[in-house]
């Protein structure tokens, strides 16, 4: 299987693009800290799809599919936390939200195919 033509792929890059480009302009003093917490949950998005879809059995792939879709939950909130803080705008916060939203929904449909194999 090829997971870059995948649809869930594709948007959690998107979503990791997204989270650096946002998080490119938070304060100096958050590097080390939200700024850093974020990329690495974005980038585990479509890396634990990747390494997912390179295992032999449906258990394994649907165990990082887990993880990651348990990474799209912390980095939503953590993009609450950024709002909180007004380190993003509204308009940027709800732009990221709806793509978080539509990855949860691709990555379930994912998970519930591999479910049913």
């Amino acid at each position: 299987m090829d997971y870059t033509k995948l649809d869930v792929w594709l948007e959690a890059r998107r979503l990791t693009n997204m989270t650096y480009k946002i998080s490119k302009y938070f304060p100096k003093e958050e590097v080390y800290g939200l700024t850093n917490q974020m990329r690495r949950c974005a980038i585990s998005v479509p890396s634990n799809i990747a390494e997912g879809c390179g295992r032999q059995t449906a258990k394994d792939t649907i165990n990082f599919l887990h993880i990651a879709r348990g990474s799209l939950y912390e980095l939503e909130t953590q993009y609450f936390v950024a709002l909180d803080q007004k380190y993003i705008s509204q308009e940027d916060f709800n732009s990221v939200f709806d793509l978080i939203q539509a990855c949860k929904r691709l990555l379930n449909g994912f998970i519930n195919y591999f479910k049913k194999l």
